[in-house]
Order: structure tokens, then C-alpha cells, then sequence
């Protein structure tokens, strides 16, 4: 394997060390000049789906700038493969790598909807809206074969409990009629990720999620069936899709959308190693300058951990982001409300049906 190659269809070029583990992987160059001659290709591979059973599946979220108290993830890891994505990190604690790993691996929860209904059962809980999926995508290649997260919905409706909804897959159209149902309760609500409006862009940075038109066609299709959506323009990389953060929220609004949130990227943790040498890959005419911008919305670190800031940035950079946002909410999103979810029902629904008494 040719050090320089670029594995298409794959967001990551490696697989850095996990800082976990006590031992180190190397791929030696007389190893490498062996594969050549014989040959065969050391490259990424196909995806492996492997089960395990955790004993809870509803995590509490702890930072206080997520927008989420409870998150739950019928999957680890994501074959989408997008470059930039905090969930990356959270592989290492699986013993894989966050690179190369994270995107061939996925770590398949067979019992996720089981442990769901235990929870929701449970004479403890509350209801308060758990999201799918706080870290990796609930509508990502996988859901075609396992279909967790559709059981897990007919679980959130069976309990009338309220669901919220993270993707950037179009594949979230086949549990339409689920959500049509969870909506006229006032149960659910989607948050549909859109990157950019250039599907060049797309392809190197998020290489196998959905087309941008088949993003926007979802948010049009859940609007139109009064399902409300809200538009996640994130991240805004600088020198990357920046300037687009107008023309995307014009999109996202036309096509139904309720409201709009934004982040500007990160790198954080092994993902500064992996994205930088992903774009010097993708494009190293821009290499440095994006690199270098992405410092400047952080204090001169492509990380930052501090709360409140980390996901939107300081500097002059990321205030000409945030100035362009307050206008795109002026202009496209003026009149419009994404609806807080209704609690209020799931109490008589726990035992699974209406409770008379």
C-alpha cells in the first residue's frame, strides 16, 4: 500500500495509534514491498458489522452544550465516514482505532431495543426526550440490515414517549410512517445534518452518506407531513464550506425546515491527526490555509475545551461565522418555532398501553 494513496470511499486515511492501548501497531516497509510484489492491497477493507449486549443503552449526557440530556446509540462507529466527527474519538474505548477503524468496525447493539423498553418501564424514569443518536448516525448503511432504530422507534411510540432524531441519511424516509404517528402526538422531532450544497464537497468530506438533494428531499417529505425538522449546518469549516453557511440555510428553509443550528469544527482529540492528514490528501492546495483557520476560531489549537465555546468558536473568523447566521435566521427563519417535545403522556403509557386507572 502506497503511502499516498487515497482510499475512496472512506473518510479516514489511517489508523492512528489508540492511546488507550499499551502497544503500538507499525507497518513496516519491507512488509509493505512484499504486499506490493505479491500483489494484494493492504487498504481499509470491507465493513465488518460485530454484535455486542451492553447492560444499559440510554446514556446521560454530562456536557452542558450538546443540546441533550439523554442520547441513545443502537451503533458504535460509522460507516458514513465523515472526516471531522467527535464520535470518532469514542472508538478508542472500544480497543479501536479512531480512523480507519471506526468507519470498518461497527459495533451492532442486538438488545438496544429490549433495554430500551426496560428503561422506559422502569418506575424510576422520567420522561425527558432521548435523542438518537448522540454520537454516531441511527440511519447510517447498518440500520438497511438491523433495523434497531426502527425498533426502537415502535418502542418510543408504544410508551408515548418522546424521541429526538440525529442524521444526515435520507434512509429516515422508510420509518415515515412511524414518525407520521409519533408526530401527532407531539413526540418527535428530526434534526437533518446538511454540510454543503456542493456535492463535490460532500463526497470527499462525508463520503458515504446521502446526496445533498436527497437531504433536502427528506426535509421536505417529514415537513410536509408536519413532522418538524430542524437543519444542523454543522460543522462550518473554514475555507471549506464557510461561505456557504447563507445559501444553506436559504436551502434548508425552502424545503420546510423549522429552524437551524450551526458548530464551528473541531479537531479534537485523535481527530486533529486524521483530518490533517486527510485534507493534505483531498486537497493540498488549501491544506495549510484551512488548517491555519481552523486555529484561529480556537485560540491557535485546532482543539477547544472549553464549554460554551469549543463547538462555536472565538476570534475574528468565527464571529463573521456567527454574524452570517444571525442573518440567515433574519432572513429565512423569522416567523418560525421548532416545538419543544410533550413529556406528558408517557406516564400513563407504562405498562405499554393506556392506564385507566
Amino acid at each position: 500500500m502506497n503511502p499516498d494513496t487515497f482510499h475512496k470511499g472512506r473518510g479516514a486515511q489511517q489508523n492512528p495509534d489508540n492511546k488507550f492501548l499499551e502497544h503500538r501497531y507499525e507497518t513496516r516497509d519491507d512488509f509493505l514491498e512484499y504486499m506490493q510484489a505479491e500483489g494484494e492491497d493492504l487498504g481499509p477493507g470491507k465493513t465488518q458489522y460485530l454484535p455486542i449486549f451492553p447492560k444499559t443503552i440510554v446514556n446521560k449526557v454530562t456536557s452542558p452544550d450538546v443540546g441533550m440530556n439523554w442520547s441513545l446509540n443502537p451503533y458504535q462507529g460509522c460507516e458514513h465516514g465523515c472526516i471531522y466527527c467527535y464520535a470518532r474519538n469514542s472508538h478508542e474505548y472500544w480497543g479501536y482505532s479512531a480512523g480507519l477503524d471506526f468507519e470498518t468496525r461497527i459495533l451492532v447493539k442486538e438488545n438496544a431495543p429490549k433495554l430500551l423498553e426496560e428503561k422506559l418501564r422502569s418506575k424510576n424514569w422520567k420522561a425527558e426526550t432521548i435523542v438518537l443518536s448522540g454520537n454516531t448516525d441511527c440511519y447510517q448503511p447498518a440500520e438497511e440490515k438491523f433495523r434497531l432504530t426502527r425498533a426502537c422507534l415502535e418502542i418510543f411510540l408504544k410508551y408515548r414517549h418522546p424521541v429526538g432524531i440525529i442524521t444526515k441519511n435520507s434512509r429516515i424516509l422508510q420509518d415515515l410512517d412511524l414518525l407520521k404517528e409519533l408526530a401527532a402526538h407531539n413526540l418527535v422531532g428530526v434534526n437533518i445534518s446538511v454540510t454543503s450544497l456542493s456535492e463535490k464537497t460532500r463526497r470527499i468530506l462525508e463520503p458515504r452518506t446521502a446526496t445533498i438533494a436527497r437531504r433536502l428531499q427528506a426535509i421536505q417529505e417529514l415537513s410536509a407531513n408536519n413532522i418538524p425538522v430542524n437543519a444542523m449546518l454543522a460543522p462550518i469549516i473554514p475555507g471549506i464550506n464557510s461561505h456557504e453557511v447563507l445559501p444553506m440555510a436559504k436551502a434548508v428553509a425552502d424545503h420546510g425546515a423549522r429552524s437551524f443550528s450551526f458548530t464551528v469544527v473541531r479537531l479534537n482529540g485523535a481527530i486533529g491527526q486524521i483530518f490533517s492528514e486527510w485534507i493534505r490528501k483531498a486537497m493540498p492546495d488549501r491544506a495549510d490555509k484551512v488548517l491555519h483557520q481552523i486555529a484561529e476560531c480556537h485560540g491557535g489549537s485546532l482543539n477547544d475545551s472549553r464549554f460554551g465555546i469549543r463547538n462555536k468558536g472565538d476570534g475574528i473568523l468565527a464571529t463573521q461565522i456567527h454574524d452570517m447566521v444571525k442573518l440567515a435566521k433574519r432572513q429565512y427563519f423569522r416567523d418560525r418555532v421548532f416545538p419543544p417535545l410533550d413529556n406528558s403522556l408517557h406516564q400513563q403509557y407504562k405498562k405499554g398501553q393506556l392506564s385507566l386507572f
